[in-house]
C-alpha cells in the first residue's frame, strides 16, 4: 500500500452516494494630518460590515476538533483509519461517520497516545508532538449572509483554555474558512482534508521541505507519503483549475485589542497568498472572539464568483494559543448556497 497511487477519489470518480454536488513604513513620511486621514480610511474598509444585523441571522453550532498528523493518505488507508474502505468504495463522506464524534477525535487525538475507533479498535498515536493541557475541541456558532454585493462569513466561539503554544508569538488566534465549487469526490467527501497531505511541512512524511497545502490531483502521482513535487502536465492542471477544482481560503489573524488582519489565497498545486479581496473585523470580550470575514460575491484575479443555484463545500479552522501551521483545530465539511437552497448554510441577503 505504501507506494501504490492511491486512486477512486480524485476528480472523474463516482459521485454515487456523495452531496449534490497602504504599506505601513509610507505613513512614517506624512505629515500628522494627513498620516490620520490615511489612517482613517484604512480602517474604514471594512466598515460594511456593521451593515448585517447578525441578531437576525440564525446560526448553527459546528464543533472543531484537533485532527493532529491525520492526513488525506492517512484517511484513505484502512490499516490507520477504519472508515477507510466506506470512504473509497461505498461513497461516504467524512462527515456522514463523524459528525457528533468530534468531541471524542479530538480529545483522543491531541494526546498523542494511541487512540480507539468507534468500534473500541487501538490505533498507534497520529500527534508526535502534543501540546500538554491543549484542549481537544471548541465550538463555534457560525452565521452567513449577504447584502447583495459581499458575502459574509460570521463566527463566535470561546477558545476555552489555551496552553501557550510559542510558536507564532505575534498572533494569538486565527480564523480560517475555505470553500470551493469544485464537484470532485476529495473536496466534498473530505473537506480541508483533501488539501492536507502526508507530506505537507509538520506531517509525518516530510523530510525538511517546506511544502505548503495542495490538491491531490495536481500531482502526478499519490503514494501513501503523499504526491511530492512532481506535477500533472500544464494542460492538465490547467483544465483541472477551468473545472473549478480549487479551494479558495480566508483568514483572520486576531489579537485582543487590535484590529484583525485579513489574508486569502487559493489551494490548487499550493497555497498561494494574498489578493487583498478580503476585509476582517473582530472582537473579544467575555472570554469569546466574535469574528466577521466579507469579500465581494464576485470574485477577481481567479477566485470563485459566488452565485445563487450553485452548490459550494465550505469549512473551518481555526488555530488559537499562538499555535500555527497544522496545529489548529478543523469542522468536518459543510456545504453552502447563495440567496436560498437546500444547505447546511444559507447565505441569505440581508
Amino acid at each position: 500500500m505504501a507506494n501504490t497511487v492511491l486512486a477512486g477519489i480524485l476528480p472523474g470518480a463516482s459521485e454515487q452516494g456523495g452531496r449534490p454536488q497602504l504599506p505601513w513604513p509610507r505613513f512614517a513620511a506624512l505629515r500628522p494630518l494627513a498620516a490620520a486621514v490615511a489612517l482613517a480610511a484604512l480602517f474604514a474598509a471594512p466598515a460594511a460590515h456593521a451593515a448585517i444585523d447578525w441578531g437576525s441571522v440564525a446560526g448553527r453550532e459546528v464543533v472543531l476538533f484537533y485532527p493532529a498528523q491525520a492526513s488525506w493518505e492517512w484517511a484513505l488507508t484502512p490499516g490507520d483509519m477504519s472508515g477507510a474502505t466506506k470512504f473509497r468504495q461505498e461513497g461516504k463522506a467524512c462527515r456522514d461517520c463523524h459528525d457528533g464524534e468530534e468531541k471524542k477525535i479530538g480529545s483522543a487525538a491531541v494526546t498523542g497516545t494511541v487512540w480507539k475507533d468507534e468500534k473500541g479498535g487501538d490505533h498507534p498515536p497520529i500527534e508526535s508532538k502534543p501540546i500538554a493541557g491543549k484542549p481537544g475541541w471548541l465550538a463555534a456558532t457560525v452565521k452567513l449572509a449577504n447584502d447583495g454585493t459581499n458575502l459574509y462569513v460570521h463566527l463566535d466561539f470561546k477558545e476555552g483554555t489555551q496552553p501557550d503554544a510559542k510558536q507564532n508569538p505575534g498572533i494569538a488566534t486565527m480564523v480560517s474558512v475555505m470553500f470551493s465549487a469544485g464537484k470532485t469526490a476529495d473536496i466534498t467527501r473530505g473537506g480541508c482534508f483533501a488539501a492536507c497531505h502526508d507530506d505537507a511541512t509538520g506531517m509525518p512524511s516530510n523530510k525538511g521541505e517546506q511544502r505548503t497545502m495542495y490538491l491531490a490531483a495536481t500531482r502526478a502521482k499519490l503514494t501513501r507519503q503523499g504526491g511530492g513535487d512532481a506535477l500533472k502536465p500544464a494542460a492538465d492542471l490547467a483544465k483541472l483549475r477551468a473545472d473549478g477544482y480549487f479551494m479558495e481560503y480566508w483568514k483572520a489573524e486576531l489579537n485582543p485589542g487590535q484590529p484583525a488582519k485579513a489574508y486569502d489565497g487559493i489551494i490548487f498545486d499550493k497555497r498561494t497568498q494574498d489578493s487583498g479581496a478580503v476585509t476582517a473585523e473582530a472582537s473579544f470580550a467575555g472570554g469569546g472572539w466574535s469574528v466577521t470575514l466579507s469579500r465581494k460575491l464576485a470574485g477577481t484575479g481567479g477566485q470563485m464568483n459566488f452565485a445563487p443555484g450553485v452548490h459550494y463545500v465550505i469549512g473551518f479552522a481555526i488555530h488559537a494559543g499562538h499555535a500555527a501551521g497544522r496545529f489548529h483545530y478543523i469542522s468536518n465539511e459543510r456545504d453552502m448556497a447563495i440567496d436560498s437552497g437546500s444547505a447546511d448554510f444559507v447565505a441569505a441577503k440581508k
